[in-house]
């Protein structure tokens, strides 16, 4: 009697099992199985290039062999503590990234949203304690059409609709100003302004790059008002644009930086705040904290997903490839584009409002073996991996071009 062997699970039977989940996302209608480096797999073994890296999380590579290493490893001896006890990487970690960005001081949290909340709260707090603003009048600037986060706090400074509606009422605290007006910036500081938060290259919103001048103004800005200068690097730091942190490009320094993403090279959450000594030392004992942040497992991982980065010269093949892809991603003739960006490996396609939208180019780039998202209805980002390859980059191009 013959038995078959039962047949494995096809993408559209998983798509069918996703009715048990929330429906909070519209991902690409492909079912991922593994990865290795630039490309992933799906479950009828179709291999794909990525060109999103998890939003930039897997900035070195999917499944990169030594992270996973050190991820086996850490998992083995010890996984969590919590901040009770003191654990054998933490303090590691902190040395190597403040060696690295020349911060002075670390908090470690578990997600770019918990990272940004608490720099939030450090600016609230250093209002208050040092410069001496009045109880609860601390106000922070934002940008428009910023993306920090989902949390409650953070929807309500938020200038997208999507993000926003329907999750109020919202906190109080904070105003908006147009991204790159530096005019705007300077009337909105006031005497309770405690922190200026921004992206350098504003991701979510399209891969969006400040006026020449606008972060190094609104560094002297900050000086000069006594205001905290506070850079979302989640997406565009750890070399995503060819260097380590997009600040370099500005020749500017941050008092309060903010990593998440790529910290783990996709293994494990952990997110960083980096700081000067001011304003992380307004916070005490038992006054903001995270069962998981700063766990051993995380560090573990986070050290070497920062040591491959540095030693395997990720970030200045970002620029170098970066620069290439950018070039032919702009010679591409096509009456549907709009316009070409970016810097690194941090790209963004525009088309013309009238060119049908960016999510069938996705779907056509899908089927053609490449993995885009589109943003705002008609921009599609371009951020593979940073080990991508000129030949691999003359692939993505190529493909793009045949689509467009």
């Amino acid at each position: 009697m013959n038995h078959m062997a039962p047949s494995k699970p096809k993408t559209a039977d998983f798509i069918e099992r996703a009715r048990f989940g929330a429906s909070n996302y519209k991902p690409l209608d492909v079912v991922l199985t593994h990865g290795e480096g630039v490309h992933v797999w799906d479950v009828e073994g179709r291999r794909y290039l990525d060109c999103l890296s998890a939003y930039s999380s897997v900035n070195q590579g999917h499944c990169h062999p030594k992270i996973l290493g050190a991820m086996i490893e850490q998992a083995s001896r010890l996984t969590l503590t919590s901040r009770a006890f003191r654990n054998d990487q933490l303090a590691l970690l902190y040395e190597e990234l403040c060696t690295l960005t020349r911060a002075h001081k670390v908090l470690p949290m578990n997600s770019g949203a918990e990272a940004v909340e608490t720099a939030l709260k450090l600016a609230r707090k250093w209002g208050y304690l040092v410069k001496a603003v009045p109880k609860d009048r601390a106000e922070i600037i934002v940008c428009e059409n910023n993306f920090h986060g989902r949390t409650i706090a953070i929807v309500g400074f938020s200038s997208d609709g999507t993000s926003r509606e329907g999750f109020g009422p919202y906190s109080i605290g904070f105003k908006t100003v147009p991204f790159g007006d530096e005019a705007a910036l300077a009337a909105a500081i006031g005497a309770h302004t405690v922190g200026f938060l921004a992206e350098p290259i504003q991701g979510e919103a399209g891969v969006i790059i400040p006026p020449a001048g606008y972060l190094k103004k609104a560094r002297e800005l900050c000086s000069r008002h006594n205001v905290l200068f506070i850079l979302d690097e989640i997406q565009t730091g750890l070399g995503r644009t060819g260097k380590l942190l997009a600040e370099e490009h500005y020749d500017v320094e941050a008092d309060i930086t903010v990593i998440g993403k790529a910290l783990s090279g996709g293994f494990y959450p952990i997110s960083a705040v980096l700081s000067n000594c001011e304003a992380m030392d307004v916070l005490h004992p038992g006054e903001h904290g995270s069962t998981f942040g700063g766990n051993p497992l995380a560090c573990a991982v986070a050290r070497m997903a920062l040591k491959v980065l540095i030693e395997e010269g990720m970030i200045e093949n970002a620029a170098i490839v970066g620069r290439y892809l950018k070039d032919c991603m702009q010679a591409i003739a096509s009456p549907m584009v709009k316009q070409v960006r970016g810097v690194g490996l941090m790209i963004a396609v525009e088309l013309h409002n009238d060119a049908g939208g960016a999510r069938p180019v996705c779907e056509k780039l899908l089927a053609r073996g490449l993995l885009a998202k589109e943003t705002h209805d008609n921009i599609i980002r371009v951020a593979p991996p940073l080990i991508l390859t000129q030949e691999q980059a003359d692939w993505i191009a190529t493909q793009f071009e045949a689509v467009l």
